[in-house]
Order: C-alpha cells, then sequence, then structure tokens
C-alpha cells in the first residue's frame, strides 16, 4: 500500500515517539484526525480518498455507489492486509478481493436495487506504509428518490453525514465538480453547516477535465471567487474507462500533472493542483496535529522528570555493597520509626494524616472512654439477677434464724462479686489495645520494606516487647481488682451509709442519668426493620439527649419524623445478615410493649464497628443500657419468681442493700475506669515508645550480623533499576520531542474569509461562466483612491509650505472624448486564449491596453515631480 510519500515520511516520526513513551510505561494519545469526503453524487469522492491512501479498493461506477458509510481505519503494522468488523479473524490480502466484499456485504444490508443504509462498513487495512488514521466514504447526496429509496432520502443522507463530520477531530473534504453550480454545492453548505469557522474544510474540485470548451475553474481554485478559509485543490481523477481499464494510479496522477502544466489557465498554479498537493495539504494538517500535541507531552515529560530527580539522585552513586551506606541507612529508618510512632501515638499536625478512618492514637483513645465504659456497664446491670442474689445471700446468712436487722455481710458477698465482674472487661481492654499497637508498629515499620529482613526483625523485636509489657499490665490490673477486694472502705466520702441507704427509694438509683433534656449525640442512621416502601432503605438524621430520640429527613432538623421517649428502653445487638453491610442494634422494651409504631423493637444500623460503638456508648449515657442475657436455669428460678412477693422486711433489707451495692460501686467503676487506661498507658504504651527510642537499636545490632540484614529485596532493586531507566528514557523522549519540533514545521491557520456566499443561498454563476463578479474576482485592482497628504511644519520664515498634490484618479470615459485633459481609464488585459465571453473579462487588444498604462504611469510622474520641486523651493533649496 504505497502512494502516499508525505505520510510514510511521518510515519518514522510518529514511531519514534511512541516508541519512546512506550518505553516509559506513559500513553501517548495522538488521536489523529478523521478524513471524510462530503459531496453530491458522482462527484469523485470514492476517487479522491483512494488517492490519499494510494491503492484501489473502493467500489467504482454511475449512479449512486457508495450507499453505505465505509469506516476505514489504517493501522500501522509490518504485514499489509485488510480486515472487516462483520468478518473477524478473515484477513483479506487483495484489494480486488475488498472492493467486492464492500459491494457484497452493501447489498447485503440494502439489496441490489439502490438502496441506502447508515449501518457502517467497518474495514480496517494494515500496512507499513500508512498512519493511524480513520477515513470516512459518505454516500452522496441525492434529492430524487430512485429504485428502493424512501421519499425523504436527501433528509437521511444529510443527517447521517452530519453525524460523521460535526466531530471537531474530523478534516472536512469538500468535493465539487467543476462542471456544476459551486454556490450551489451541497457538499459546502454541509460544511459550513458542521464547520462555521472553515477550520476544517478544504475544497476539492474534482473533473476540471471535462468542463466545457473556453471555460475554466482559474478564479476558483484561486480562491477568488465564492472563497474558503482554506482554499481550493483542483484534482483530475480517473475516468470510468481508466478504471475499467486497470489505469494505474502512478500513472494517473502523471497525467494529471501533465494536464495542469498543458492548460493555459492551470499552469501557473501547476504547483498547487493534483493529488500530490492534496496529499501534502493533509499530510501537513497531521503533522499540525501532532506538534500540537508536542507541547502537553513536554509538559508531562517534565513534571514526570522533576518528581523522579530527588530519588533518582540518591540512586545515581549507590552501591549496594558499601557498608557505610547500610549503617546510615539504618540509622535514618529506626529514626523515620521512632518519629512514625510518636506521631501515630500522640497524634500530629501532618498534611500526612488519615482522613478517612481513626488510627493510633485515636482509636485507642476510642477504646479507653467508649469501648471500655460500654464493656463494664454490660457486666454491671441487670437489676433482677442483683436482686435474686441479694435475697438468697440474706437468707442463708440468717440460716434458720429470722433475721432483724439487715446484715452487713450480705453486702461484703454481694460487691465481691460484682467487683470480681470487673476483671473480664479490663482485661479486654488490655488485648484491644495490644492489638491496636500491633497494628502501629506494623504500619510504621511499612517503609522499611526497602531491607525485608531489618523490617522483619525490627517488627519481632517490638511486637515481643509489647506481649512482654501486655502480661505485665494485666497483672497489676489484676492486682489492683485485688486491692479492691481486699479492703471495703464504706467511709468513703461517696458511699451514702446505711442510714441513707435505707431511706433511699428504688428509683433514686435511675436519677443519675437525668441530665436535662440535653443533646448527646447527633448522627446519621437508618431503620432496618422498616419496609422498603416506608423508608427504611434511607438514612435519616438522628438526635440523641438524655430524655428521647429524634430523627429527622436530613441534617437541617426541619422535617422530623418521630420522637422517641427513652423511659423504660434497653438495647441489644442484632446479629448481621448475610448480604448486610450494615452493623445493627436495636432499641426495645422489656415488658415487650411497642417501641415504634406496631414494632416492638427499633433496629437501626450504621455503616462501621467503630460507628456501632459509638452510638452504643451515647445511649449508655443517655440511660439505656445492655440486655443481660441469663443462664440461670438451675432450677432456683421459683425462688427468683418469689422474691417479688417476699415478706415486707426481707423486701426492705434487699432494697437497702442494693442501694448500698449500687453506690459502692458507682465508687469502685468510677476508679476502675479511671486506673485501667492509666495503667496501660504508663506499663505498656510509654514503655514501648521509650524501648523504640533508646532500645530498639542495640536490640539490632545484638540480634546478627547487620550486612545480612541490611540486604536489599529484589523488588527495591528492580524498582532502583526501573526508575533510572525511567529517567533515562524520560530525557530521551525529551530529545526527541525537541527534535520531532525541529524535524517539521506547522503551518499557520488561514486568516478568515468572507464566505457568506455560503449561507445567503443567492444565484451564483456557474465555474467558467460570465456573470457578475464576486468580491474578491478575477478582476485587476482599480488604482487606488486619492489619499491627502497634511502640509508639513511651517519653517522659520512663516510662510506655509505648499500641500503635496495627490496622485491623479483617472475620470471615467466619456463618449464626447478626453476634454479637460482627463485620462483614459486603464484597461484590465483579458485572460489569454479569453475573449469577450471569458469569466468576467473584458474586450480589447493587449498593445492598446499597455499604451494606455504608460500614459498612466507618465502623467503620474510629472505630476510627483512637480509637487517635489515645489515643495524643495519653498525650503530655499535647490533641486
Amino acid at each position: 500500500m504505497s502512494g502516499n510519500m508525505g505520510m510514510e515520511a511521518l510515519i518514522p516520526i510518529v514511531n519514534k515517539l511512541q516508541d519512546a513513551f512506550t518505553q516509559l510505561g506513559v500513553h501517548m494519545q495522538l488521536d489523529l484526525p478523521q478524513i471524510a469526503v462530503v459531496g453530491g453524487q458522482s462527484a469523485g469522492k470514492s476517487s479522491v480518498l483512494e488517492n490519499f491512501v494510494g491503492r484501489d479498493f473502493l467500489p467504482r461506477g454511475s449512479g449512486i455507489v457508495t450507499r453505505r458509510p465505509l469506516i476505514l481505519q489504517l493501522i500501522n503494522h509490518p504485514n499489509e492486509y485488510g480486515e472487516f468488523l462483520h468478518k473477524k479473524g478473515e484477513k483479506f490480502t487483495s484489494f480486488d478481493e475488498i472492493r467486492r466484499e464492500i459491494e457484497t456485504d452493501t447489498d447485503r444490508v440494502t439489496g441490489q436495487n439502490k438502496g441506502i443504509s447508515n449501518l457502517p462498513i467497518n474495514l480496517r487495512v494494515y500496512s507499513p506504509n500508512v498512519l493511524n488514521l480513520t477515513l470516512i466514504d459518505l454516500p452522496g447526496l441525492t434529492k430524487v428518490p430512485i429504485g428502493d429509496q424512501p421519499a425523504d432520502i436527501e433528509m437521511q443522507i444529510r443527517n447521517m453525514i452530519m453525524t460523521y463530520i460535526t466531530k471537531d477531530s474530523c478534516l472536512i473534504l469538500a468535493v465539487s465538480p467543476a462542471n456544476s453550480d459551486l454556490a450551489n454545492s451541497d457538499a459546502l453548505k454541509l460544511a459550513k453547516d458542521a464547520d462555521p469557522d472553515g477550520i476544517r474544510t478544504i475544497g476539492v474540485i474534482t473533473k476540471l477535465d471535462l468542463m466545457d470548451d473556453g471555460t475554466d475553474a482559474r478564479d476558483v481554485l484561486e480562491n477568488k471567487l465564492l472563497p474558503l478559509r482554506r482554499g481550493y485543490v483542483g484534482v483530475v481523477n480517473r475516468s470510468q474507462k481508466d478504471i475499467e481499464g486497470r489505469k494505474d494510479i502512478k500513472a494517473a496522477i502523471a497525467a494529471e500533472r501533465k494536464f495542469f502544466l498543458a492548460h493555459p489557465a492551470y499552469r501557473h498554479v501547476a504547483d498547487r493542483m493534483g493529488t500530490p498537493y492534496l496529499q501534502r495539504v493533509l499530510n501537513q494538517q497531521l503533522t499540525n496535529h501532532i506538534r500540537e500535541t508536542l507541547p502537553s507531552l513536554r509538559d508531562k515529560l517534565q513534571k514526570q522528570l522533576l518528581a523522579m530527580e530527588k530519588e533518582v539522585e540518591q540512586y545515581k552513586h549507590f552501591r549496594p555493597d558499601d557498608p557505610s551506606i547500610k549503617t546510615k541507612a539504618m540509622l535514618q529508618m529506626i529514626q523515620q520509626l521512632q518519629n512514625d510512632f510518636e506521631r501515630a501515638i500522640e497524634g500530629s499536625g501532618s498534611t500526612l494524616i488519615n482522613t478517612n478512618e481513626l488510627s493510633g492514637g485515636a482509636r485507642i483513645n476510642r477504646l479507653f472512654h467508649e469501648r471500655f465504659p460500654y464493656e463494664i456497664v454490660r457486666m454491671e446491670f441487670d437489676e433482677k439477677e442483683l436482686r435474686r442474689e441479694i435475697a438468697f445471700a440474706i437468707r442463708n446468712i440468717h440460716g434458720i434464724r429470722v433475721g432483724l436487722f439487715t446484715p452487713d455481710m450480705a453486702f461484703d458477698a454481694i460487691v465481691k462479686g460484682q467487683i470480681s465482674r470487673l476483671k473480664e472487661p479490663s482485661l479486654k481492654c488490655v488485648d484491644l489495645v495490644v492489638q491496636e499497637l500491633t497494628n502501629v508498629v506494623r504500619n510504621c515499620t511499612l517503609k522499611m520494606s526497602r531491607y525485608p529482613r531489618l523490617q522483619e526483625e525490627t517488627e519481632r523485636i517490638i511486637t515481643t516487647h509489647i506481649r512482654e509489657r501486655e502480661q505485665m499490665v494485666k497483672e497489676n490490673i489484676l492486682l489492683l481488682n485485688d486491692c479492691e477486694l481486699a479492703y471495703m472502705n464504706t467511709n468513703h466520702e461517696d458511699f451514702i451509709g446505711f442510714a441513707n441507704a435505707q431511706q433511699t427509694s428504688e428509683n433514686t438509683a435511675k436519677s443519675g442519668r437525668k441530665l436535662g433534656n440535653q443533646v448527646i449525640r447527633k448522627g446519621y442512621m437508618s431503620i432496618s426493620n422498616l419496609g422498603f416502601m416506608k423508608g427504611g432503605s434511607r438514612d435519616y438524621w438522628f438526635v440523641l439527649t438524655s430524655e428521647s430520640l429524634s430523627w429527622f429527613k436530613d441534617e437541617e432538623e426541619r422535617d422530623k419524623k418521630y420522637m422517641l421517649m427513652l423511659d423504660g428502653l434497653k438495647i441489644k445487638d442484632i446479629e448481621q445478615g448475610f448480604m448486610s453491610r450494615r452493623h445493627v442494634f436495636a432499641l426495645y422494651n422489656p415488658d415487650q410493649k411497642n417501641v415504634y409504631k406496631d414494632y416492638k423493637e427499633l433496629q437501626l444500623g450504621v455503616e462501621t464497628q467503630d460507628d456501632m460503638d459509638s452510638w452504643k456508648a451515647s445511649f449508655l449515657r443517655a440511660g439505656v443500657y445492655p440486655e443481660k442475657v441469663s443462664d440461670s436455669t438451675n432450677g432456683e428460678e421459683g425462688a427468683a419468681e418469689g422474691s417479688t412477693s417476699m415478706d415486707p422486711q426481707l423486701e426492705r433489707q434487699v432494697e437497702t442493700i442494693r442501694n448500698l451495692v449500687d453506690s459502692y460501686m458507682k465508687i469502685v467503676t468510677k476508679t476502675t475506669r479511671d486506673l485501667v487506661p492509666k495503667t496501660i498507658m504508663h506499663l505498656m504504651i510509654n514503655n514501648t515508645k521509650d524501648f523504640i527510642m533508646g532500645e530498639l537499636l542495640a536490640h539490632l545490632y545484638a540480634s546478627g550480623d547487620q550486612n545480612a540484614m541490611m540486604e536489599e529485596s529484589p523488588e527495591e532493586a528492580r524498582k532502583r533499576e526501573e526508575m533510572l531507566r525511567m529517567y533515562h528514557a524520560c530525557k530521551e523522549a525529551l530529545k526527541i520531542i525537541g527534535d520531532v519540533s525541529m524535524a517539521t514545521v506547522s503551518t499557520p491557520m488561514p486568516p478568515p474569509v468572507k464566505d457568506d456566499w455560503l449561507s445567503t443561498g443567492q444565484e451564483s454563476p456557474r465555474i467558467g461562466q460570465s456573470g457578475p463578479p464576486s468580491p474578491g474576482g478575477n478582476m485587476r485592482r482599480a488604482p487606488p483612491p486619492a489619499v491627502s497628504r497634511a502640509p508639513p511644519p511651517v519653517p522659520g520664515g512663516g510662510r506655509p509650505a505648499p500641500a503635496i498634490p495627490s496622485r491623479p484618479t483617472p475620470a471615467p470615459p466619456s463618449r464626447q472624448g478626453n476634454p479637460g485633459g482627463a485620462l483614459p481609464p486603464p484597461l484590465v488585459p483579458s485572460r489569454p486564449g479569453g475573449g469577450t465571453g471569458g469569466a468576467g473579462g473584458f474586450g480589447g487588444s493587449g498593445a492598446a491596453q499597455r499604451v494606455q498604462q504608460a500614459a498612466v504611469n507618465a502623467a503620474a510622474g510629472a505630476a510627483v515631480n512637480a509637487a517635489t520641486n515645489e515643495l524643495f523651493s519653498s525650503f530655499g533649496f535647490k533641486k
């Protein structure tokens, strides 16, 4: 596939760019423009497209031959063959076969009776002699339907063409035959609608060899008559006889060249005519497009080069076996680890802060102040179970005797049992903190991945230390619990004592949650047990106060949906569904009353486990406590139930002990909530931080061979080599872009022209026929109008200088001769070989015109000389 040498010259340039960017791993998208041919039937569109490619492959004939859009994708490839989208995998190596397949597939879709279809034929042509381009051969415009064509054939073809040529990346070749009325050219009208500024439109005039004798298209080709911004290119295509006689494209181009050189009207513009020139114009547009993409590619490369500069600088002189470099790297990484660990625990205002989720110290803080208090309350509060235990304790202490006084031993027994139950949430808090601390260490050592053995050893040493401290922390927490069990300090200032306990009613214990109706928490949750049609699938804005839970449509809190009072409610976890991503908990009434409308419980869903823990801790502050699953099924239920109908004296004793236990456990719980986080902080977190700061390096040196520990990972070695390769490839690509910029020339956009003739719809002369000249037509320009010049400044003598007379303008000729000595107007010489019938020409012999022109020039020269002599005289100079 050859014949377009300009395109072949562009291929090495594009290939060099592609190769440079492929080495970089950067996607280079040149997006070369599409080229579409537009015109009437039998205007020669397919021939123009074939000539640009340089091979015969399109169906030819009279009438409407192109009846479906042909999208031809040219793809640069070492082998030459064609492939149709409707016949994937089948390769066509003969262009005659490609033509026959186009005809066959056209008939298959549109029939054999001149029908049309907007279903395109997609053809890919692979060749080493083409650029990656898309060419579009479109059906010609027709006005009268024939055969199987629909009545609105003109509108259908117009809409089909517009879908392709309205794209900004499409160059439009507006093909018009020379033997038709150009002002009524359908191709130019369509191009004007799709490209009002004329930036993408190139006019192509075909069939110049078929014009009537004595006519020519010189004014059009010189862009004087009916001008376009990018002008016109004339071409001479092969005739149907030449095609049927298998005339070669190269021979046709040679004949075309001979035609332009031999024709008297075109020989002076022969270098700007013909298929080779049209190829050069289109190839120059491709070159312009490539050059326009180079600045953005250069900017992208320069940014990438700058980003790599710092990292490459340390790689340039890097020697993996140098022990000093290894020692320096180890010290830098340990120092980095120390800083990262401290920032993760203590918090930081760094720009690298995590904005997606809680991490490090923030998560530990949540464990201390939300999760741990919730676990304590969950273990502590079960009113029914506690009263049953108190009743059993009092009865067992009295034994067979009837007790007159409330036994203090019952208080000791119940309180010790309650204090012992605080061990579980305290130890669980330690486990959660250890887990979080281990995650912090793992994240901090990720930056050591360049040296995997160092990373592994560092993580092992720190994790081992944390486990050792974990054991010590648990022992101290158990010691705190044992201390609480060892001595009941009933003289504590916050303890109510026996006298006050007997006077305190049952509801006094609950008054602690009455905080006034203050807002505790706000946020989005969904109601999981509502149906889809009732709004269960969406999130609502919830507002939790100390007395109620309200929810609104959104955070503006205008459209209130409901307000739920919290009195008597409890909270429980709901097992997560198989397909559900949300964490769900529920509010319910232990007395099996409806909570919300007809629902026994209100199920609330949140996105994460952290959100659920935080909401449950907030409900604790509002006095909504979790359920307690009772496991007492040992046959004592009768006694437990009987406790509600016990004798009044025992009931008063149970109430007294209950108030005493509640008062004392508030003191113990408060102490535990305060001391457990402090113990963990002192014995584990701060100690681990001190260990990393002061002892980690010594443990690393004592653990083994430092050279082996500082062996670089294969991934890091590959990364370093890749970085250096990318750096050099980036520099090479910048050099290639510079070379391409130097090797190619960009042509500026032609200035706008007055092309309102396309939109006025007025009748215009047919190419080569006489008629009124259009603006910028083929007439010689008239002499310029007279320009008056201002007189020079007054010289010292005070006498004004005379005005310089303007060049005399010839008066129009008179039938009465030449009165007043007026000069006759110059005659514009006629076109060679033309008479009065030429396009806009005037009659007269060439000799008479030359005599008249000489007279005009002589008169103008004399007038200028006279004015100059007078000016010199006024200043006192002699010439």
